[in-house]
């Protein structure tokens, strides 16, 4: 037989076979919007299917005859049809599928790192839509927090289900994350909520409880992922400029600008978005202006941002690389304890300084966030991810600080058939801290592995995340346990997390999930060594990571009224920790000099201060109930965001023979916590107008440290002398008295009128404390009087 027909023969069955196959192309769109959708599923079967690129186009080859292809994408309806596939031919067919309801099956990230919907995830979470930031003007992102069930924000300081008190800027057991990295400072763990770019954001999801397990060391009690936005398939622009007056406080002995004109604030933030080929282009930034409300506090910041992703097609389809880039400047006046209860927006006297105790900062914030994406289906996603955060403080107190932070996150994310989605991941991070005056020289180090399988089988949808953490500060570095610490030793620290979702009905989900946690100290803990206003922190190089867990079960049931439709969810949380860090009273001079008589009250008052140390153990139980909702009633639009939650949070130990140190005698309530909040927010669309109403209510924070309400060094004085009463002795004078009086002003009211010219343009006033209350928030730092604010949005 010849050579040639060989050759045929062999190629033939070859031949034959791609003479059957025919193609199917177009693309995948959002119905309501028209927008385009990256990474939509195309399936003809369980076994074939390809993925939407950046651009929202998809291909895929089919054998000829009768095909059923289906369109679906989390969070959308998904959309099947029928076609007829001929070989060697192609045929174009697009598909706009529909969104689901946006509350009953809004979907998130953090819970999992991957999508899914939030009815689906197994801990408690909450959601914040880029509206309310505008609605209700927050200028930065702790502002808009404080309106979330369940959370509170003290002074730029976050606690959720009072898992933290206050611990005066250093350390933070809620990890805050900007796109799934941590934006936490190298020195002192603390969150720089102006820095955080509200003018680019996406959403804002808040996990309750602890997640170690995915997100390391501080996310002990929770955390808030700030996610910003990508460019659509239109560009987008928008202004919004605003201009407030702090009006004249209650009391009139506070108002220090009584007779001439109020305090105000004003800014403008900026935003635009673009694709520019395969290019997405993104800038924003923020001017801000205030004179602030209290005596000699200001600010003034610019902040400006960029974010670039280039996405490859043809050969490298699936590949995107990025870089994200914020950088701020800040200068103006720090307020941090009052003069009084007849002076609260007065600062503390000092001798040497006209401005008090006021602290003048000039400071300097950048990331750079470089990344690279890789995606298809059949490899999965494989990232790296790496930030650069540096943190620049100045000022007149000798406090100055260059903090740098180095993370990167080197993560594989598959999604096998039926429903399992495995991911594991590497963690770097370093830390570099030059501050001779505050912290001294520091460095630290942290390596982590993690691994979370995710399986949904037909209701019921399960969760398994395991972590490994190593720190090192200096000398100090991680020694871990398990079992309550029957096994030590450990090179790492073990965390794990478990969780349980079931669709009882179409829209009931019972949830339950255990999440183990560990927060290795901050550098600012370990060593800071200052003065803030009348208070001294000293050091304590001893001080040991603490460890927790937390737990709960819940429900979140869907619900529909006319078209008004949303989630009512409740949940039974309880969190324990051990070797909790808090700031406690030490001094310098030992009692056994004290009481032999060698110093004086004045050497004994100087040499007082307070060091955060491992005070024991702390257990906390509760309830979080929440609704969440949006639709028409009626002519009427709703939006509604609402909950109050109830906490015990409690030291177990508790002996009131050995501790006296709280203002609650006999109490075993933690210092610094509130056991009930209310939080609602509901705005009312009609045509051109939108009225909105906020309410906050924080209880009464029963127990503080008794050295806020007493002498610093009450425990050396008779109460019954003269000097017991001398203010010099005091570090808040006149606080014990301003509690009793306020013990019932936790409310919190704002509301705002608007009205939409035109798709571009809104116009919108807004009065924050209505009712003028005073409200502190912490020990000596009383929150702003009624502020009026006329802002004005435009969109292009």
């Amino acid at each position: 037989m010849p050579k040639n027909i060989l050759v045929f023969l062999f190629l033939l069955p070859f031949v034959y076979h791609a003479q059957t196959n025919g193609f199917v192309k177009g693309k995948i769109s959002d119905k309501s919007t028209g927008e385009l959708l990256p990474g939509a599923t195309l399936a003809a079967g369980p076994a074939t299917g390809v993925l939407s690129d950046i651009d929202g186009n998809y291909l895929i080859a089919l054998p000829e005859g009768e095909q059923t292809l289906e369109a679906n994408l989390l969070g959308y309806k998904s959309l099947k049809q029928k076609v007829i596939v001929v070989a060697n031919d192609t045929l174009l067919l697009d598909f706009s599928i529909e969104p689901e309801n946006k509350i009953l099956d809004e979907v998130v990230i953090s819970a999992g790192k991957f999508e899914q919907k939030l009815s689906d995830v197994t801990v408690s979470m909450e959601v914040i839509k880029p509206s309310l930031i505008q609605n209700k003007n927050a200028v930065q992102l702790d502002q808009i927090m404080n309106q979330v069930p369940s959370v509170n924000i003290s002074d730029s300081q976050v606690s959720i289900r009072s898992g933290s008190g206050f611990s005066y800027g250093a350390g933070s057991r809620v990890l805050m994350m900007v796109d799934e990295m941590p934006m936490i400072s190298a020195d002192a763990a603390d969150i720089k909520w102006n820095f955080i770019p509200i003018e680019n954001i996406e959403q804002v999801e808040v996990i309750k409880g602890a997640s170690s397990a995915l997100f390391g060391s501080s996310a002990l009690n929770g955390v808030i992922n700030f996610r910003t936005a990508y460019p659509k398939d239109k560009p987008q622009t928008s202004f919004t400029t605003f201009y407030g007056v702090y009006g004249d406080p209650r009391a009139e002995q506070v108002n220090y600008y009584k007779g001439q004109k109020n305090p105000e604030y004003k800014g403008t933030n900026f935003f635009h978005s673009q694709k520019i080929g395969k290019l997405d282009f993104i800038v924003g930034g923020q001017l801000y202006d205030s004179d602030g409300y209290r005596l000699y506090e200001s600010e003034k910041r610019g902040r400006a941002n960029m974010n670039l992703r280039y996405n490859f097609d043809k050969k490298l389809q699936g590949l995107a690389i990025g870089i994200n880039t914020n950088y701020m400047a800040t200068q103006g006046g720090l307020f941090f304890l009052w003069a009084g209860p007849d002076s609260a927006y007065y600062p503390q006297h000092t001798v040497d300084s006209p401005t008090r105790s006021i602290q003048i900062y000039d400071n300097r914030r950048l990331s750079v966030d470089p990344y690279i994406v890789f995606n298809t289906e059949k490899i999965g996603r494989i990232s790296l991810r790496t930030r650069y955060f540096n943190t620049t403080n100045t000022n007149n107190k000798n406090q100055e600080s260059t903090a740098n932070l180095f993370y990167s996150d080197l993560q594989w994310q598959k999604r096998f058939k039926k429903n399992f989605t495995m991911t594991m991941g590497y963690v770097y991070t370093h830390q570099d801290v030059q501050s001779d005056s505050l912290y001294g020289r520091r460095e630290g180090l942290n390596h982590a592995g993690y691994i979370q399988f995710d399986k949904k089988i037909k209701k019921l949808t399960l969760s398994l995340g395991l972590r490994g953490e190593y720190y090192k500060v200096d000398t100090a570095e991680t020694k871990g346990t398990l079992f309550n610490d029957k096994v030590t030793g450990l090179p790492f620290q073990p965390v794990m997390r478990v969780g349980a979702n079931y669709q009882l009905f179409e829209y009931t989900f019972l949830r339950s999930s255990f999440g183990q946690g560990y927060r290795f100290p901050s550098i600012a803990e370990k060593f800071i060594s200052t003065n803030v206003s009348a208070l001294k922190l000293y050091p304590n190089n001893a001080l040991q990571p603490e460890r927790g867990w937390s737990a709960e079960i819940g429900v979140k049931q869907g619900f529909k009224l006319f078209n008004f439709k949303g989630f009512f969810d409740a949940a039974y949380y309880w969190t324990e920790y051990r070797n909790m860090m808090d700031f406690v009273y030490t001094r310098t001079i030992p009692d056994s000099l004290i009481f032999q008589g060698l110093y004086s009250i004045q050497e004994i008052v100087a040499s007082s201060g307070f060091q955060s140390q491992n005070i024991g153990n702390a257990k906390i139980t509760g309830i979080d109930l929440s609704m969440t909702g949006t639709g028409n009633i009626g002519k009427f639009n709703l939006t509604l965001l609402t909950g109050y939650t109830y906490s015990n949070p409690i030291d177990p130990d508790f002996d009131p023979a050995k501790d006296t140190t709280g203002s609650f005698p006999g109490s075993n309530l933690l210092k610094y916590r509130s056991q009930h909040m209310f939080k609602n927010d509901i705005q009312i669309d009609y045509k051109g107008f939108s009225v909105g109403f906020s309410s906050r209510f924080t209880s009464y924070m029963e127990n503080i440290d008794k050295r806020f309400e007493e002498p610093i060094i009450y425990d050396l004085m008779n109460s019954n002398s003269s000097l017991y009463n001398n203010p010099a002795f005091y570090v808040l004078p006149g606080l014990k008295q301003y509690r009793r009086e306020h013990k019932h002003d936790g409310w919190q009211h704002d509301m705002r009128i608007s009205y939409t010219l035109s798709k571009h343009l809104k116009v919108s006033y807004i009065v924050n404390n209505v009712f003028n209350q005073l409200y502190m928030s912490r020990p000596g730092f009383v929150e702003p009087p009624k502020t009026r604010i006329i802002q004005v949005a435009m969109k292009f």
